[in-house]
């Protein structure tokens, strides 16, 4: 049975990825700044005790997913941003360089490392260029260029992903998808009169978490050292579409007004996944609808 270790298996993406893992065979155990049945509480900024962590628990294979995820976050909290997207992951690494140097790893990154692409976003494959536009893309630029460099000098067994949009039940407020279901549940109970928007034309790839996180196991299982992954469903939806099929699920009339401060910088028009890469390695394919993600979505903010 093979030892997984999830580096921020508390949040969102670390429930769904020990679930997809506990159900293929994996013995898994967390590790976050947060406590939890299963979860060994570390700081990934102290290199110590990262390396004893590693050390005694002699994973098979890691999957980081520890981080500051949060892309309009990192404008007010930039330096933060760096030191936990870059610094952590390379002290994740000398730790498995020193301890565990068998160690299978996934080291998770994002789409926003593309930058604004323009008419190339249409679909974007990994041989486009990066050219990231926000402290967190650049944050896991960076990521993943040490990764490489962990790869080149040392051998590492390290994967890297640029992970497209993500949702399912679960995810907090700071994302397109919960931040429409919530103010629209906020409407239906009528704490709020009307729900405030940002941009609406920008169009996002959407992929279920839990697609999401059967492509981080098979590409420990498949994946290829050094290579980075695309993972999206190849599908794209505006703002203003979710927002309809959002509205058309609400037990009630939804308002709308759009908001100058919901406005991001450098605002991407539309990014679509090609995940071809993913699919002829690994044997990948998204399964799970918009349409299931958003009535899921929309369900569990009105259980909360």
């Amino acid at each position: 049975m093979k030892k997984a270790l999830i580096t921020g298996s508390q949040g969102f993406v670390g429930h769904y990825l020990r679930q997809e893992l506990e159900h293929n065979g994996y013995t898994v155990t967390g590790l976050d700044i947060q406590t939890g049945e299963g979860v060994v509480v570390t700081d990934l900024l102290n290199q110590d005790a990262v390396n004893d962590v590693i050390l005694q628990l002699q994973p098979d294979v890691i999957f980081h997913l520890a981080g500051q995820a949060n892309v309009a976050k990192s404008w007010s909290i930039p330096q933060k941003t760096v030191e936990l997207n870059v610094v952590a992951a390379i002290n994740l690494m000398e730790a498995v360089r020193q301890k565990k140097p068998d160690c299978r790893m996934v080291l998770v990154g994002s789409s926003d490392q593309y930058g604004n692409l323009g008419e190339a976003g249409k679909l974007v494959s990994e041989t486009l260029v990066t050219k990231p536009q926000t402290p967190y893309a650049v944050s896991k630029k960076a990521q993943e260029e040490m990764a490489q460099v962990y790869v080149r000098a040392h051998e590492l067994n390290i994967s890297m992903t640029r992970s497209f949009n993500h949702a399912g039940a679960g995810q907090g407020k700071g994302f397109l998808i919960p931040d429409f279901a919530s103010g629209i549940v906020a409407v239906e109970r009528g704490e709020q009169s009307c729900l405030k928007v940002g941009n609406l034309t920008a169009k996002r790839d959407f992929t279920h978490v839990k697609d999401v996180v059967r492509a981080y196991r098979l590409i420990a299982e498949k994946g290829y050292a050094g290579e980075v992954y695309n993972v999206g469903s190849g599908v794209t939806y505006s703002a203003q579409e979710i927002l309809d099929e959002l509205c058309h699920l609400a037990k009630c009339q939804i308002s709308v007004e759009q908001d100058a401060e919901k406005m991001r910088p450098s605002d991407t028009p539309v990014i679509c996944c090609d995940h071809r890469k993913l699919t002829q390695h690994t044997g990948w394919e998204p399964e799970i609808s918009m349409d299931e993600i958003l009535k899921e979505v929309i369900e569990d903010w009105r259980k909360q």
